[in-house]
């Protein structure tokens, strides 16, 4: 039997699905989330710590006998019993269907949606109505499921609806509202049978539904925002305001936040690897603005090139090298969003739409990349490397004709993509 330490900060939606794990396999498990044990951006930046967790990233897990494991399925997995792993060769694969969904279908539009909600991102309005239908598209999908199943995998709970419940938490905790949850009853009846099993409420406590959906407020995002230290002013009175000041905590959004975005506001600052590079007259942000909130075809591609910078940016045409691995469709998407999310720091400087052609186990994928300077950023930092060698790719003229219709069609999702000859089937955009 397991036995070991798992270092998180408090309320980690990720480090829940191991812990849950841990109460169904009676896995001796120590939670490590506050001042002494741990102290988020302190004791995981340590050396010890990363000697151990070269990421720095928390669910980490270390057993009693020394043996250390990161990221939060791999934790969950290895805490689990052979019943929630699945029993047979075909449940255990059903379990990693299940799994793998949650992380690329429910956890990016989830984020999209509910960060806004508890001030950790700024709101977006396309962003979130595009969420949400994906949220709808996903519920639909386990709603047509569990209309047969009282469980995701099987006729008890598994590792997959420990995953997806957890993966789903905020979203009916902070967004899902009684009228935007009623097409969905089967998941509904899933997901209360789910939390109210004892060894859910052992770690999640009581989960209360949403009542009302949670909205963007902007004063609570400024307030989340980092402050630049005004200069002190010699007032009476003053140091009982250094006092106040001193004694502010955390707001409960900050302690909320996903590990993704706690690690980048805690990371010490990098060099710039676009340092080297002169200034651009081309900025990246306001062309961004111009395509999430007005018509691409009307705004966006006319701001961008008639703003657009030659000299100092360059657009790239990439194509995945091996198609004929390509599968199921939403897995194919997993490829992509795992792609973007490992390039989070390259956003500030880069643009990408990449699409999906054709269908289950007949498809390819293409996509359109715009970068800061003339060569292939990703050679900038080894932090980028990780994928760029799965594609090829090809600089493309600026000014011509091929250019323009391919960041047209990319950028549109729409036209006859005569290069490629295979349908649309969905696209992702990395900005």
């Amino acid at each position: 039997m397991a036995a070991g330490t798992l270092y998180t900060y408090p309320e980690n939606w990720r480090a829940f699905k191991a812990q849950i794990a841990a109460q169904y396999s009676g896995a001796r498990l120590k939670i490590a989330s506050t001042s002494p044990a741990f102290t988020f951006g302190q004791t995981n930046r340590s050396p010890a710590f990363l000697s151990n967790f070269p990421l720095g990233k928390v669910p980490a897990y270390q057993g009693d006998d020394g043996f250390c494991l990161f990221e939060s399925n791999a934790i969950a997995h290895f805490l689990s019993n052979d019943a929630l792993r699945g029993s047979t060769p075909q449940d255990s694969a059903q379990v990693l269907q299940w799994v793998s969904l949650a992380d690329s279908e429910i956890i990016p539009p989830a984020s999209a949606w509910v960060f806004p909600t508890l001030g950790i991102m700024q709101f977006n309005k396309q962003a979130t109505e595009q969420a949400k239908e994906e949220v709808k598209r996903v519920l639909a999908i386990l709603n047509q499921h569990l209309n047969t199943h009282t469980f995701l995998v099987g006729e008890r709970v598994s590792l997959a609806d420990i995953t997806v419940v957890c993966s789903l938490l905020w979203l009916y905790k902070q967004v899902l509202e009684p009228a935007f949850r009623q097409p969905y009853p089967n998941v509904t009846r899933w997901f209360l049978t789910c939390v109210n099993q004892p060894q859910f409420k052992a770690v999640l406590g009581e989960v209360k539904l949403c009542e009302k959906m949670a909205q963007f407020d902007a004063k609570k995002f400024a307030e989340m925002q980092p402050k630049k230290e005004a200069p002190a002013k010699k007032e009476k009175g003053g140091k009982d305001g250094e006092k106040k000041k001193e004694e502010k905590k955390a707001t409960p959004a900050e302690e909320e936040m996903d590990e993704c975005e706690a690690a980048l506001a805690s990371e010490p600052k990098t060099k710039d690897p676009f340092a080297h590079l002169p200034k651009s007259s081309f900025v990246m942000d306001e062309f961004k603005r111009k395509y999430s909130n007005e018509d691409t075809l009307t705004v966006a591609l006319p701001y961008f090139w008639d703003h657009f910078d030659r000299e100092g940016f360059s657009i790239w045409y990439a194509e995945y090298r091996f198609p004929e691995e390509l599968t199921m469709s939403f897995m194919s998407c997993n490829l992509i969003t795992g792609m973007f999310q490992r390039l989070d720091k390259l956003r500030k400087n880069a643009f990408a739409s990449s699409i999906l052609f054709g269908a289950n186990n007949d498809s390819c994928i293409s996509g359109i990349w715009v970068f800061r300077g003339q060569e292939l950023a990703f050679t900038l930092s080894e932090d980028w490397q990780i994928d760029y060698e799965s594609y090829t790719w090809r600089k493309l003229d600026v000014d011509s004709e091929e250019c323009k219709t391919m960041v047209k069609e990319y950028l549109t999702w729409e036209g006859e993509f005569k290069h490629v000859g295979k349908p649309f089937n969905q696209g992702k955009i990395f900005k």
